[in-house]
């Protein structure tokens, strides 16, 4: 049985192409029922997991029903995490999934239309400047997609805008930027957007944000109504009320087979498992999620057939990329640095041969071949969806105190 808030498996490494106008949320997200069509064995259920209760063996969801397990793989992922600051929850827009992503494009596209009738520069360069508050690859990439858009659309798609009067400023908490990649490779991505007109602010941080401003470090105040958030994420946790043994970054510790301290019936895997690797915690990306996901249902396989248990879960550290936009991209490859084209022809194959579907793969080859040549993004359309009351009940609104299974 697999539980999920959704019902559609999601790409998120090319979110921020749907929050910036070159693809459709279907062109990333599949189905969980196609995918598992031909699995008999398999069967889905659309519903958020509110908590587990690890004495009786039993999942709650949302729609107050229970659902007993033998072995529960726990894979709830992560959140955006706004270190208990209320305010910049409230006034900033994340980019974790696919409602958040459409909601930045409809938002960004609104303030062009806005800009475009605006009664003063002012109020126009307000409209126009957009704060993104980290300098991971999710910030850096979607600055770099941003910074081409507008280039883009300011001038031709709105004659009464000019390109030189949008503003795009990346703030870092660290010295650099990508400070999960090489340093030469973290250089290379800030001189790339610079390069396209992007402000980068490092040993910067965001303390405080309004509907009208962002205030960053020693007080300098940045008009904008634009602050999108890609500075932290924490785990899902849904065992919030179960003492058992956490990192100090929340995640759940679990054994070197990937089961949860003390509980050998439960595994957990991804962001929101603290898994030891290369000196330290593995970081909260989908190549470890992957490898553990291959790991555990190996496991569960050797369970069933009475096999010992497996090796203890050691993880094979492929590399890490990210696009900075046309032509520009990192790759740390088994040691191997690659910067600019052969870089982003590297982070081009990679995220085809990851996504899932046929269809979705040729779509999302042809789309970057229409950008790539044409220099057109015509996916701009603002678009808002009446509430239904039936769709609600099988996919709620996110809660405080629940997580996605």
């Amino acid at each position: 049985m697999l539980l999920d808030r959704h019902n559609y498996h999601l790409f998120t490494p090319l979110l921020y192409q749907v929050a910036t106008s070159l693809l459709n949320p279907s062109d990333i997200a599949y189905p969980f029922r196609a995918v598992f069509r031909r699995s008999r064995n398999v069967r889905f259920r659309q519903a958020a997991v509110t908590g587990v209760d690890l004495k009786r063996r039993v999942v709650r969801t949302h729609d107050g029903g229970d659902v007993p397990y033998d072995t529960l793989v726990l894979a709830t992922g992560s959140e955006n995490d706004y270190f208990a600051n209320e305010e910049l929850a409230a006034h900033t827009l994340g980019m974790k999934t696919l409602s958040e992503a459409m909601r930045l494009r409809n938002h960004v596209l609104a303030c062009l239309e806005i800009a475009a009738r605006a009664a003063s520069d002012e109020e126009r360069r307000e409209w126009l400047t957009f704060v993104i508050a980290g300098g991971g690859p999710t910030g850096v990439e979607y600055a770099g997609a941003l910074a081409e858009l507008l280039r883009m659309v300011l001038g031709r798609d709105y004659p009464e805008l000019r390109p030189e009067q949008a503003r795009i400023v990346v703030v870092e908490g660290l010295d650099r930027l990508l400070g999960a990649f090489h340093q030469r490779l973290g250089a290379y991505a800030a001189r790339a957007l610079r390069d396209r007109g992007v402000e980068v602010r490092t040993s910067t941080l965001v303390e405080k944000a309004t509907d009208e401003a962002v205030v960053v470090s020693r007080g300098e105040e940045i008009r904008t109504r634009t602050v999108v958030w890609s500075a932290g994420v924490r785990p899902a946790d849904p065992l919030s009320h179960h003492e058992v043994r956490r990192s100090r970054r929340r995640r759940l510790e679990v054994d070197e087979r990937l089961r949860l301290t003390g509980h050998a019936d439960v595994f957990v895997i991804g962001d929101a498992a603290s898994v030891s690797g290369n000196g330290g915690e593995l970081p909260m990306l989908s190549p470890p999620a992957m490898q553990e996901g291959r790991y555990v249902a190996r496991a569960i396989v050797r369970r069933l057939g009475a096999d010992p248990d497996p090796k203890p879960f050691r993880y094979l550290d492929k590399g890490t990329m990210a696009t900075i936009g046309r032509r520009a991209a990192v790759a740390d490859v088994h040691g191997f640095k690659l910067a600019g084209t052969i870089g982003w022809l590297a982070w081009l194959l990679v995220h085809i041969y990851y996504l899932i579907g046929f269809r979705n793969r040729a779509v999302v080859l042809a789309s970057w071949g229409w950008d790539y040549l044409r220099r057109d993004r015509p996916i701009r359309l603002i678009l808002r969806s009446e509430a239904d009351r039936v769709a609600a009940s099988v996919e709620p609104e996110p809660r405080e105190d629940s997580a996605d299974g």
